[in-house]
């Protein structure tokens, strides 16, 4: 969720009610519009205005850029990118923005374009030496402020000592809110990429209220919940140009925030196709590795942080409820858990079926994915699009998830792809007898399904150029000179 400390928010309880009104119509207008618009979903929508010897404006695309078929191949024109993020990756450590951030800016670089990364101190144990790090990659460090951000002066003191050198910068790109909406406004060469945003909080915040115990407290949460989306819809607009990472928030971004459609952008996250691919026999020794018998019927597997709002306490009570109900599954079910939390301690209390592995690095999570029938991912976190779901179908496996709208609009689309469940034990332990029932044939073919979208869709490459090609549109002119191509134009002669 998006968050700018500097932001203050006044409001009364009649402004909360006109705006959960505001919001619950909104909402209903944006599923009905999701569920009968025959909006672009895929590639067919440019190859059809090729037909008609059509071009596109990028800047009102409707849809995911990831549907447009942009060249791998280096652009005419090199940029000097300004990236501001709170942290740099820190080994297996990194949260899904600071993962987006290493998977795109490195790619960016290793494409030509020089990348100036303005972050904190903290991240630079790591980033420098780093051998994934190029020469067209600069680190401008500075200690974090009191509050853990990014110190803002410090940071934009660096940006404009480097910015007035012989070359300014064509591009600046925040993660979040990175660099504030205070300095970010009125520039217009200039893209914030949202991983969360308060709105969608409120859904996660039902959620985990509708799972909430019998001797656990409830929460009030709502009204600063909403004073937050307010905030938001304030400064959002002074951002110039906004990336979507989902489909869903595109939408939410232009009917709830009101940002104008040529302002908004949905660019959904890739992932390095060259480390998550399919392996059968990497996978194969993993699980031997792990301790997972040859005889086992299903491999099931979850990755990330174990903690209460990624899913875990729903998936712990509905394997114990299975594992009471259906001795089958308990016996031939084998379940890998890749992460570290709270709630790994617990999960080995279910039995020796269930192996917890701890953090792992890149390489042994490519191993990992592979060792699996079917990769579940049981967030209670509405807000961003996880990157273990498009790890798995890049490697062949299929994937269940809640049944979230990020989720279900951008990746398991349809069951082909994989499965979704409510965010109830019930609905959990229905999909879950599901994939038993199914079995390994049937896994292995919607893996593939799963892996043949993420191809096209959610790679690196398909990423970076996407965004390569919103910078080149919205980068600052060469000493104020036109540049011989309109890069919002698609196609180009090199497309």
């Amino acid at each position: 969720m998006a968050k700018d400390p500097t932001s203050t928010c006044s409001i009364t309880f009649h402004q909360l009610c006109y705006l959960l009104f505001a919001i619950s119509a909104f909402s209903s207008i944006s599923f009905i519009y999701w569920s009968h618009c025959s909006c672009p979903t895929d590639s067919s929508t440019t190859t059809s205005l090729f037909h008609r010897n059509q071009s596109l404006n990028l800047l009102t695309f409707p849809s995911a850029w990831n549907h447009i078929s942009f060249s791998s191949n280096p652009p005419p024109k090199f940029l000097k990118i300004a990236l501001f993020v709170k942290r740099w990756p820190q080994r297996n450590l990194a949260g899904g923005l600071e993962r987006h951030a290493l998977t795109l800016h490195l790619a960016l670089a290793r494409r030509g374009h020089q990348v100036h990364i303005f972050t904190t101190s903290s991240s630079s144990s790591n980033s420098t030496t780093n051998p994934n790090i190029t020469t067209t990659m600069k680190f401008h460090f500075t200690p974090p402020s009191p509050g853990g951000y990014l110190n803002q002066a410090l940071a934009w003191q660096q940006f404009q000592a480097e910015n007035s050198s012989d070359k300014p910068f064509d591009v600046i790109h925040t993660e979040s809110v990175g660099l504030f909406h205070g300095r970010a406004r009125n520039i217009s060469h200039l893209a914030v990429s949202w991983h969360g945003i308060a709105y969608e909080t409120i859904h996660s915040d039902i959620v985990q209220d509708l799972l909430r115990g019998p001797n656990e407290t409830r929460q009030s949460v709502l009204a600063e919940r909403l004073a937050k989306v307010i905030e938001e819809v304030k400064f959002f607009n002074r951002y110039s140009h906004h990336v979507a990472t989902s489909d869903h928030v595109g939408d939410v971004l232009k009917r709830i925030y009101m940002i104008p459609e040529e302002r908004v952008h949905i660019i959904v996250n890739g992932v390095d196709e060259t480390i998550y691919k399919p392996d059968s026999t990497r996978g194969k020794d993993f699980r031997r590795e792990a301790g997972v018998p040859d005889n086992a019927t299903l491999v099931i597997g979850m990755a990330g942080r174990l903690v209460k709002d990624k899913g875990h306490p729903l998936m712990f009570e509905a394997l114990k409820q299975l594992y009471i109900e259906d001795d089958n599954f308990k016996r031939d079910v084998f379940v890998l858990v890749a992460g570290d939390g709270p709630w790994g301690s617990r999960y080995k209390d279910l039995g020796p079926n269930l192996l917890v592995l701890g953090p792992l690095e890149q390489t042994q999570l490519a191993k990992f994915y592979n060792s699996l029938d079917v990769f579940i991912n049981p967030t209670l976190r509405a807000q961003g699009l996880d990157h273990t779901f498009i790890e798995a179908m890049l490697s062949g496996i299929s994937v269940m998830g809640t049944r979230f709208a990020s989720i279900t609009g951008s990746l398991i689309v349809d069951s082909d792809i994989g499965y979704t469940f409510l965010p109830t034990v019930d609905s959990l332990k229905k999909s879950l007898r599901m994939i038993f029932r199914d079995g390994r044939e049937v896994l292995s073919k919607r893996g593939m399904v799963a892996r043949n979208r993420a191809v096209q869709l959610f790679t690196a490459t398909k990423m970076a150029t996407a965004y390569e090609r919103l910078f080149l549109c919205i980068s600052k002119p060469t000493n104020g000179k036109n540049d011989k191509y309109d890069y919002c134009k698609y196609p180009l002669p090199w497309d």
